[in-house]
């Protein structure tokens, strides 16, 4: 937001305060009990770690860089967003180019003496570690702690005696095999896989595609937690020896069930000190992407049971609404950030690029209260936006929500274009394009962009002037199986009346992500002063 004279300043704390009571989704329902999801954003493979009355979370990233997001609650239902343990993806030359699905997969984090630890495999080259002593950062540098092809969905754990262990699977698509659970032992540092992996469980007999491990302790047993089945349709299993190496036994502790939450599984076991248990895990809602939900944990003859079972077969189902965690104090409901006023000199934390940036993709202006994002120069090989890695985004936040953005376009070139994106593997956006010395208004989307689909344009107009406020309107569909949305776009030279323009769209997942919104500047030039796109605030609702 462009500060044009102090008397801005006071209308600031209106601005705020009337965004924090719009966003778009509250899972905290103000009494006593919460609802599910209590995170509508895509954090997928969510894992967590209690220390002692502080929560913490992470998921999984892919390509999306900052990685590795550290959430943080006190309650266990209101998380807030505090920082990324990854600034760059290794290997950084690598990720310098979108990697669509690739890099993240499937982390843990754990406590141990005094340092937080984050674990995650990368399907093309191991598994990663890195850590800190405050869990906003910094972070220590990514070790590789076991190098191979289709290594992922690790977990650690330390034992009473000292010694480190390491839970993983396999990604089919590169190692060739999948569908069991491995472990191996580590030095006692957690920085290096030691000695032999051996087969821990084998899931070929009506388990297939198990993963995303999680290793606990729990009175005289070990256990070890994992999904099967697929992400969309599968289930949850919990595993239990009490040997580290087994022979472990198994249940289905936590499946679909006689509701309408599809694959509940791939998550985290979190037990209170006051000796209460709950499980966090996801369900894949298609373009809305992987949403977190929370379960409560009965034990029953050892095992841990998430949610309710209602239907009297063994297996819990989740919950739509339950009574909040007993943490001892009333905390205020905390939704996730997703506007930002662009005041000050860093962007939100919400925002992310679509590989390694480069400080040219854009910057802040400080107290100027603009965000920059110059028209850097596409491949020669451009098809579609999906080849950027200048994208900036976010996820989606609610089932249904307004993104409005105000932007001024200083174009320098011919083919300079910005605009307001729902990005996916089909995706769509509004914005400026310098087309044969005429600045256009344009509505364009592109399906199948993963597999090489072109653009196809919807509206065309000549523009009023460079400066413009784009708008999209997100609306899901009613007992849709597959959870579908609607998009439409709109503009407005004064920000009142807004009125729409081009096609309708249907937002579509990317590679293992949910669709996101946001914002892109680029060109088919290269030259030494690029033009650029100021962004004088993002606002949802």
């Amino acid at each position: 937001m462009k500060f044009k004279n102090l008397n801005l300043l006071f209308a600031l704390f209106f601005v705020v305060a009337t965004q924090l009571q719009a966003q778009p989704w509250n899972a905290d329902l103000g009494n006593g009990k919460y609802k599910n999801p209590i995170l509508f954003a895509d954090y997928s493979d969510p894992d967590v770690c209690r220390v002692g009355d502080d929560y913490y979370m992470t998921a999984s990233s892919f390509n999306c860089v900052p990685g590795l997001p550290v959430l943080h609650s006190k309650d266990m239902v209101n998380w807030e967003l505090i920082g990324y343990a990854l600034e760059q993806l290794p290997p950084v030359d690598h990720f310098n180019t979108p990697q669509h699905g690739n890099g993240v997969w499937a982390p843990s984090i754990r406590y141990h003496e005094g340092e937080l630890y984050i674990y995650w495999g990368d399907p093309d080259f191991g598994i990663y570690m890195v850590k800190a002593k405050d869990p906003a950062g910094p972070w220590s540098e990514p070790v590789l702690v076991k190098e191979g092809k289709g290594l992922i969905d690790s977990c650690p754990i330390w034992t009473e005696d000292g010694k480190a262990y390491l839970s993983y699977a396999f990604a089919g698509s590169r190692a060739g095999v999948k569908t069991v659970i491995l472990m191996t032992e580590m030095t006692p540092d957690g920085t290096k896989a030691i000695g032999n992996s051996v087969l821990i469980f084998d899931g070929h007999d009506g388990h297939t595609t198990c993963e995303g491990t999680k290793l606990y302790q729990h009175g005289d047993y070990y256990y070890i937690m994992f999904p099967a089945g697929g992400v969309k349709p599968g289930w949850q299993i919990a595993t239990r020896s009490k040997n580290i190496w087994g022979p472990y036994e198994m249940k289905v502790v936590l499946h679909q069930g006689d509701t309408d939450v599809n694959g509940p599984h791939q998550g985290a076991l979190v037990v209170q000190e006051n000796g209460d248990s709950w499980f966090y895990h996801f369900q894949d809602r298609w373009a809305y992407g992987r949403v977190v939900h929370l379960q409560p944990v009965t034990w029953v003859d050892g095992w841990p049971i998430p949610g309710v079972d209602t239907n009297k077969d063994g297996i819990g189902e989740p919950v739509t609404e339950w009574t909040k965690p007993d943490v001892g104090k009333t905390y205020p409901a905390t939704p996730l950030v997703t506007t930002d006023e662009f005041n000050g000199h860093e962007w939100g934390l919400q925002w992310q690029w679509h590989a390694n940036p480069t400080v040219y993709f854009g910057y802040m202006s400080a107290n100027l209260g603009y965000l920059r994002l110059n028209c850097i120069a596409q491949p020669e090989d451009y098809k579609s936006l999906w080849q950027l890695p200048n994208l900036f985004l976010q996820k989606f936040p609610a089932p249904d929500f307004t993104a409005t953005t105000k932007l001024t376009f200083n174009n320098h070139e011919e083919d300079d274009r910005t605009g307001l994106l729902v990005m996916g593997e089909d995706y769509a956006y509004i914005g400026l394009h310098q087309v044969a010395g005429k600045l256009k208004l344009v509505q364009r989307s592109c399906k199948d962009a993963r597999t090489g689909g072109l653009e196809k344009q919807h509206a065309s107009i000549d523009a009023e002037h460079n400066e413009i406020y784009l708008r999209v309107t997100v609306k899901h569909v009613p007992n849709s199986p597959e959870h579908d949305a609607t998009a439409q776009f709109s503009y407005s030279y004064d920000g009142k009346k807004f009125k729409d323009f081009g096609d309708e769209f249907k937002p579509r997942a990317g590679r293992w992500i949910g669709a996101k919104i946001g914002l892109f500047a680029t060109s088919t030039s290269v030259t030494n002063d690029a033009g650029y796109a100021d962004i004088d605030w993002f606002r949802v609702e």
